[in-house]
């Protein structure tokens, strides 16, 4: 149980049914009546937010949430599964809850996975990824000052804009957040 006096950004609780994170907090202590605490929460399977006032001091449960880091193994079907390397567990997720992640998924990757009652919650990808472009239009010499981009199709299929002078079998560094070019790996 977690008192609302102590909720912080990114505390989380269950309600309903569910796990929300709080995301925002505001304690207020009206002249008159007792104190109470709005936030705002975000359910953190759905990712709808709502508002909630609770009263000060009010007992919540607090949500207790498992971090595995697991690794991305094969694609079985429709079915991407994980394997925890301690312990040999495997969980299989499917493309709705990867969502665009998907895209940057290459095997042998190790991601972290977050559980709420052997529920998985969410997939968190490495911030930044080292891929092969297989497929772009050809680089041409001095396209580095015009600073326009291309696109490219990297090695787990995603499409990434590149700078023109990139071609095909170099290796470029990603963020996985937004999808947007780093720069390239030096081999």
């Amino acid at each position: 149980m977690i008192s609302s006096n102590d909720f912080r950004s990114g505390v989380t609780i269950e309600l309903d049914g569910s796990v929300w994170r709080v995301v925002e907090f505001l304690h207020v202590k009206p002249g008159k009546g007792s104190a109470f605490v709005r936030t705002k929460l975000k359910n953190a399977q759905t990712g709808s937010v709502i508002e909630k006032t609770f009263r000060a001091g009010e007992s919540v449960p607090q949500a207790s949430l498992e971090k595995l880091t697991m690794q991305y193994t094969y694609k079985d079907g429709n079915q991407y599964v994980f394997m925890d390397m301690e312990t040999f567990d495997e969980v299989r997720l499917n493309p709705e809850q990867l969502g665009d992640r998907v895209k940057f998924l290459k095997e042998e990757m190790s991601v972290n996975i977050l559980f709420w009652n052997d529920t998985v919650l969410d997939v968190e990808l490495p911030n930044t990824i080292v891929l092969e472009i297989t497929d772009t239009d050809p680089g041409l010499k001095g396209d580095t000052a015009t600073g326009g981009t291309k696109p490219a199709i990297v090695e787990t299929g995603a499409q990434v804009m590149v700078p023109l002078f990139v071609t095909i079998g170099e290796r470029i560094k990603i963020d996985t957040r937004d999808g947007s070019y780093l720069g390239r790996e030096q081999s």
